[in-house]
């Protein structure tokens, strides 16, 4: 079930753009091909999305134990080839994905090392 408390309305002309728990996330369906993943709408503007519009992970034809399971395997320090043999993946889909995480991963610490005032002794 998707985490409504944590998504927030991805239109950037909407007045609630960006805003997280405000109460304007609510859940509208389900979509894909076995209609299983989650649909969210904004209140505010009626806009719909995917719960991992925000992320690196949004257009992935996989499961999030997939997910989960290609970045423990590359982190372990397991070849792209390995994991796509051991989770029977495609090894271009498991490179995509190890790709990918590492993208949001860079864009996530340095807009958060930004800030930091350091100094050296």
């Amino acid at each position: 079930m998707a985490d409504v408390e944590n998504a927030f309305c991805p239109n950037e002309k909407c007045k609630d753009y960006g805003l997280r728990n405000h109460g304007n996330i609510g859940r509208r369906g389900k979509y894909g091909k076995d209609k299983t993943r989650e649909l969210l709408y904004c209140r505010t503007c009626g806009k719909r999305f995917a719960p991992t519009r925000a992320t690196a992970f949004f257009g992935l034809h996989l499961s999030d134990e997939q997910i989960g399971q290609i970045i423990h395997h590359a982190a372990e320090g397991v070849g792209v080839r390995a994991t796509s043999r051991l989770l029977n993946i495609d090894k271009d889909t498991v490179n995509r994905v190890i790709l990918r995480a590492g993208e949001h991963c860079e864009i996530v610490l340095s807009s958060l090392l930004r800030s930091l005032k350091l100094r050296l002794n």
